[in-house]
C-alpha cells in the first residue's frame, strides 16, 4: 500500500511539473535579428538595423575605427588621440551605445605574448575613452592577439596594419 501511495504521489508530482505555455494573444518573445550586424539611432534609441550616419559617413572622424600601434608598444600614438577623443565624446553623448575594443598584434612573438600585448592595446584605448567621458560599462576590451590579421603579408607594411585596436559599436559585434 505504501508503494502505491508513493507511486501515485510521484505521478502526480510529474504531471504537475509539466505545463503548456499560454500563447494566446502572443507570438512569443521578440527576437533580435542580426542580419546586417549594425544598429541605428531612432527617436527611441537603437533599432538594430544600421548605425547612425555620423558613425558611417566617410567624411566623419567617427567612421574611422582603428588605432595603430608601434612595434611592441601599447601607448596610443599622438596621431590617434583626436580619433579616440571623438569616440569618447560620442559615447558620452549617446549612453545607449556600447563599444567593444579588439586589441590585435602582428604574428611575431609567441601566442601568449601576443594575447597579452593585444589586451594591453585594447585596455589603453578603453582607459583613454573612459578618462574622456565614456562610462566604464559602455566599453569592453578584449584581445584577439594575432588571430585576426588585417593583412596576411610577411613584411613591415603588413605587420604595421595588424598592430591595432579596432573599435566596434553595439550591433557590429
Amino acid at each position: 500500500m505504501k508503494q502505491l501511495i508513493i507511486a501515485a504521489l510521484f505521478a502526480f508530482f510529474i504531471a504537475g511539473c509539466s505545463s503548456t505555455p499560454d500563447t494566446s494573444g502572443q507570438d512569443g518573445a521578440p527576437v533580435e535579428t542580426r542580419g546586417g550586424g549594425v544598429s541605428t539611432v531612432t527617436a527611441g534609441g537603437v533599432d538594430g538595423s544600421r548605425l547612425p550616419a555620423i558613425l558611417t559617413d566617410p567624411k566623419s572622424i567617427l567612421s574611422k575605427r582603428s588605432v595603430y600601434f608601434d612595434y611592441d608598444k601599447y601607448e596610443v600614438r599622438d596621431e590617434y588621440k583626436d580619433l579616440v577623443t571623438a569616440h569618447a565624446k560620442f559615447l558620452a553623448d549617446n549612453r545607449q551605445f556600447k563599444m567593444l575594443i579588439q586589441g590585435n598584434t602582428d604574428d611575431r612573438g609567441s601566442r601568449e605574448y601576443n594575447l597579452a600585448l593585444g589586451q594591453k592595446r585594447a585596455d589603453a584605448i578603453k582607459k583613454m575613452l573612459t578618462l574622456l567621458g565614456a562610462r566604464e560599462e559602455q566599453v569592453e576590451s578584449v584581445s584577439l592577439g594575432e588571430e585576426k590579421p588585417k593583412n596576411e603579408g610577411q613584411n613591415e607594411a603588413a605587420w604595421a596594419e595588424n598592430r591595432r585596436g579596432d573599435m566596434l559599436y553595439n550591433g557590429e559585434f
